[in-house]
């Protein structure tokens, strides 16, 4: 487990009721938590483990509008913004800043895909450009690799910390009046005239209106416990930081095998890029029809494998009731190994393109479980089935750069204020059958 996560205490007693309870401490979770709480909802998160244990805590740190679908661009610039505004909005450091984000090219098949890409983007606002040799050097500060054709960079895009940002904004959200509750994992619901009427947890019940699940790679689970399929896979990603090394580019790259970007601390996070881990679980073969033309276009992306995940997940239990022990209290969190080979891969390689991490220690290795969807964007949306019951997962890896967003759109969709940008591409009802 990534060991150097800001803690956030948890409150204390459970109240009997909130206007809003949010289940699942991600970046998500508790940006939806400040947004509902700065317009004086009351609102209580619960979390089975800690705030940000998991992926929120274990992704690249990467804040972008660049490469993204175009679905989730208009999300992707309005949080940037609000990224920005944490600075004088919260007490403590996120460790945001816009560092830049360079994607470079390799052949002239990649210049032609961010050629393509960048046809589709540019009326929705991007700063994204095409440089040339000179241009790469200058941001690099370095010598171009010679493997390289070109590049796409975003000069306002950035980093943020992972391990320091959710428990920022949590402390944020609980100036506000947010309550949070952690080692408390939420069982199910209890609905009255088909509406949800409150949260049974561990702990005890919470009566409330309203529940956003915004559980990452868990939230397949609650809602099958329900009667709601929500298909969703779990994507393993390994992911390494060395200590201080100077004299490497400050922006954040992606080459076509390997991503890295600065941290705070003057060492790099480093991971192989599209090189991720798929374990075949129950889940593969029952959400195979939605994610068969994922599969087919991104092949070479995810490397289908049987591993402890598998043996885990044919014995996980899929119903339980509410006074039952549920799989979010024997397994709290997801913790999985990385797998070595693919960052040692991935540090020949990033070496021969910059000798200077040819001197980089390796303070250490994680990895996470990515929660995707069969179209690679998240779902935000109200439960038909279950009113009151919301939908906040599904973010594909994507989620921590647009977490302040999604917050911000949820609140919006909680509360009947203007949406932040069209929740359209967002709606539940795509994924029905």
């Amino acid at each position: 487990m990534y060991p150097h996560i800001s803690q956030v205490d948890s409150d204390h007693p459970l109240p009997e009721s909130a206007d809003v309870v949010i289940i699942g401490g991600g970046i998500v979770g508790v940006c939806t938590a400040y947004f509902l709480a700065e317009r004086g909802v009351s609102v209580v998160l619960v979390e089975k483990s800690g705030i940000a244990h998991e992926q929120s805590s274990r992704n690249w740190g990467w804040v972008r509008t660049m490469g993204r679908d175009v679905a989730e661009i208009p999300l992707a610039i309005a949080s940037l913004k609000l990224w920005d505004e944490w600075a004088t909005r919260l007490r403590h450091d996120t460790g945001f800043t816009r560092s830049g984000i360079l994607y470079a090219c390799e052949s002239e098949r990649e210049i032609a895909d961010q050629v393509a890409w960048l046809e589709q983007a540019k009326s929705l606002g991007i700063d994204a450009r095409l440089l040339d040799a000179a241009q790469i050097e200058t941001h690099l500060q370095s010598r171009m690799p010679n493997s390289w054709k070109g590049a796409l960079y975003t000069a306002t895009d950035g980093r943020a910390e992972p391990d320091i940002a959710t428990a920022a904004i949590a402390e944020g959200a609980r100036a506000l009046g947010a309550r949070f509750f952690t080692r408390c994992a939420a069982r199910g619901l209890e609905t009255e005239a088909g509406g949800v009427s409150s949260v049974i947890t561990e702990l005890g019940e919470i009566k409330c209106k309203t529940v956003v699940l915004a559980a990452g790679a868990w939230s397949s689970l609650f809602c099958r416990n329900l009667g709601i399929r929500l298909p969703q896979l779990r994507v393993l990603g390994s992911v390494m930081r060395t200590g201080p090394l100077s004299g490497g580019p400050e922006c954040a790259v992606a080459t076509e095998k390997v991503s890295f970007r600065k941290r705070a601390d003057g060492g790099y996070t480093i991971a192989m890029r599209n090189a991720n881990i798929a374990p075949l679980v129950p889940d593969s073969f029952r959400y195979l029809p939605d994610f068969l033309p994922m599969v087919r276009a991104h092949h070479q992306e995810y490397r289908l494998r049987v591993t402890g995940q598998s043996w885990q997940e044919l014995n996980t239990a899929g119903h339980w009731t509410n006074d039952q022990l549920t799989p979010f209290e024997t397994q709290r969190i997801y913790d999985p190994k990385p797998v070595d080979a693919f960052l040692d891969q991935a540090l020949a390689m990033l070496t021969a393109q910059f000798p200077v991490f040819g001197n980089a220690r390796i303070e250490q290795r994680w990895a996470g479980l990515i929660d995707v969807t069969p179209d690679i964007i998240p779902v935000m949306d109200e439960v038909d089935s279950i009113p009151g019951f919301y939908l906040a997962t599904g973010f594909s890896g994507h989620g921590f750069g647009i977490g302040p967003g999604a917050g911000h759109l949820m609140a919006d969709m909680i509360t009947g204020d203007q949406p932040l940008v069209s929740p359209t591409p967002f709606r539940f009802a795509r994924f029905a059958r």
